[in-house]
């Protein structure tokens, strides 16, 4: 049966409407003071408008590399979506709790925060960091900030846990991601005289198509990493818009494209060639009739895969919390990336609920993954506190 005060704070921290587009404060200031009711000091890293704060905080000996327990606050809208419950009340039906966040990941922090007293009764031997973010769901945004003050520490932490919800599965892997805008500018005639113009939407298309291209010669040539669903990088185009009416050459197109790529695969040859084609191939092509065409491509968001060695020590420490043998990869991102390059602290993802359920309507968490969780913790206990 699962822990009356995680269930209680679960309930609390769901009620938080902490949508990427809405202030995280509230639940921010919820959890410091929580903290402070314990004697925890927290560190608030804010955004720059100040509406929004990471927390980091340390419970044990700060000049001891401890274990970082890590977790995004924000969550995604549930605008359009059919709900049987309200989204932001916990409700329990059949074995489930419902309400957006259960999965993704507010019941993680919450077993954290509850057992948090359990482990300060017992004495730390290793410290825990908390490491809670905001911003996660746009492009993991806030942890960047997060991560660049946990560097200016005289003593790091020696590991991070992120608690994604993997159904208590140890992952090790998931895709890199960048996206991209493409601005193709091209020059504006009458459609009758389609020659004497440069067409954005062609050009757009065109480079669309190469793209496609790049993405089934990938999916046959590889890199493959057999422990992703997709064992591929993917090449993707999803949002496409340009031209103002039928008899008027196109002046303007937009593309809104991104990859993911495996831990084998270059990030770097992959932006290059797309590049390349744009302004090597097409743009030639468009400037022959227009000086003033071309096409401009920025990349908006660069979020580092994950690819830890299965034989690394935190692998090793979270599969025995976990009382499991076997790792995985997955499809979608975490801030495991982020923790791992630009932070240097190796990372592994393992946390309560399927992923299969979060920003659906009617998300919902098992309790038993809950419970599962709950021993997870009291494994971890069991390795960073004085014995009983």
């Amino acid at each position: 049966m699962a822990d009356a005060k995680v269930l209680e704070l679960i309930e609390k921290l769901i009620s938080f409407d902490t949508t990427s587009r809405e202030s995280n404060l509230e639940l921010i200031e919820f959890i410091s003071d929580y903290l402070g009711g314990l004697g925890v000091e927290s560190i608030l890293v804010p955004n720059d408008e100040g509406t929004k704060a990471n927390l980091f905080a340390t419970v044990g000996d700060p000049g001891t590399p401890g274990i970082m327990l890590s977790g995004h606050t924000d969550v995604v809208p549930v605008d359009g979506q059919s709900w049987d419950t309200a989204p932001f009340t916990v409700t329990e039906k059949s074995g489930r709790l419902y309400g957006r966040g259960t999965s993704d990941m507010k019941s993680f922090i919450a077993i954290a925060l509850a057992k948090l007293p359990e482990f300060m009764d017992r004495g730390l031997k290793t410290p825990l960091h908390l490491a809670f973010s905001y911003d996660e769901e746009v492009g993991c945004i806030g942890v960047r900030r997060l991560i660049d003050k946990i560097k200016s520490f005289p003593v790091r932490p020696a590991m991070c846990i992120v608690g994604e919800p993997t159904n208590m599965e140890v992952v090790v892997g998931h895709k890199g991601k960048r996206s991209y805008i493409a601005r193709v500018r091209g020059f504006e005639a009458h459609s009758s005289l389609a020659p004497d113009g440069v067409n954005a939407v062609e050009y757009a298309a065109e480079l669309i198509t190469h793209m496609r291209g790049m993405a089934q010669r990938i999916a046959v040539s590889g890199p493959h990493d057999p422990l992703y669903d997709v064992t591929h990088t993917t090449v993707h185009t999803g949002i496409v818009g340009g031209g103002t009416t039928l008899n008027i050459v196109p002046k303007d197109c937009r593309i809104d494209f991104e990859f993911r790529y495996v831990g084998d695969d270059d990030p770097e040859s992959i932006e290059t060639e797309i590049y390349e084609y744009a302004k090597k191939v097409l743009e030639p092509e468009m400037k022959a009739v227009s000086a003033d065409s071309g096409i401009d491509i920025d990349c908006v968001n660069d979020m580092p895969g994950l690819d830890i060695g299965a034989d690394e020590e935190a692998v090793t420490f979270v599969k025995a919390l976990a009382g499991r043998n076997d790792h995985a990869k997955v499809a979608f991102g975490t801030e495991a990336g982020l923790f791992e390059k630009r932070g240097g602290i190796p990372a592994v993802v393992c946390g309560p609920g399927a992923i299969a359920q979060a920003h659906k309507p009617n998300e919902y968490i098992e309790i038993s993954q809950i419970e599962e969780c709950e021993v997870f913790f009291s494994r971890l206990m069991d390795r960073v506190c004085a014995p009983r």
